[in-house]
């Protein structure tokens, strides 16, 4: 598993002064160094506001952030004068559908929702169109007992297409993506 950052405070970053939630940044950084004995790869703010990007950038040792619902597969910026890799996140394939209205109502519906997803995705591969998919998943949430079971589910299906599927953390996308699809013209810079 990859503990991903997800920022020092849940607040609603948009009107943030830029230099509070760079201390929040570094802070973020500074506690998983403290509590896991390495700094984060990756970073989701969750909600972030226009700096957040630029921020995460300045403050390099990040391989990627997910502060993005923009698209299936990672892609790079040059926004903030390097090439800085984006893993988009998705609210659909998440537990949180669980704790909101007309969401999930129990571990069969999560289940055949992702397998759902994940079939539809494996067939756009074969047709030479590969996806990614990300499932968002919080303790508190798919960790209770009668929610468990439906990830269970899910992963054993998962498992099944193991010839189509590879089962990875973001940071594992993101080396893969330095590795195979970092901007040709910079390659060199690697």
């Amino acid at each position: 598993w990859e503990i991903a950052s997800h920022g020092y405070r849940w607040w609603d970053y948009q009107n943030v002064d830029e230099n509070v939630e760079m201390e929040h940044i570094r802070r973020t950084v500074q506690i998983h160094k403290d509590m896991l004995g390495v700094r984060p790869v990756g970073m989701y703010q969750g909600k972030p506001n226009i700096n957040t990007r630029k921020l995460v950038v300045e403050e390099g040792g990040f391989l990627y952030d997910s502060d993005s619902y923009a698209d299936d597969l990672p892609y790079w910026t040059r926004e903030y004068g390097k090439p800085h890799l984006i893993i988009p996140y998705t609210l659909s394939e998440n537990d949180m559908r669980f704790a909101i209205p007309n969401g999930f109502s129990n571990a069969e519906q999560f289940s055949t929702y992702l397998k759902d997803s994940l079939d539809y995705l494996v067939e756009e591969g074969r047709r030479g169109c590969p996806k990614m998919m990300s499932v968002g998943l919080h303790c508190r949430l798919v960790g209770r007992p009668g929610r468990a079971k439906g990830l269970e589910d899910f992963i054993d299906y998962a498992k099944s297409l193991s010839d189509e599927v590879w089962i990875c953390r973001r940071d594992e996308i993101a080396k893969h993506w330095y590795k195979n699809h970092y901007p040709d013209d910079l390659r060199s810079s690697l």
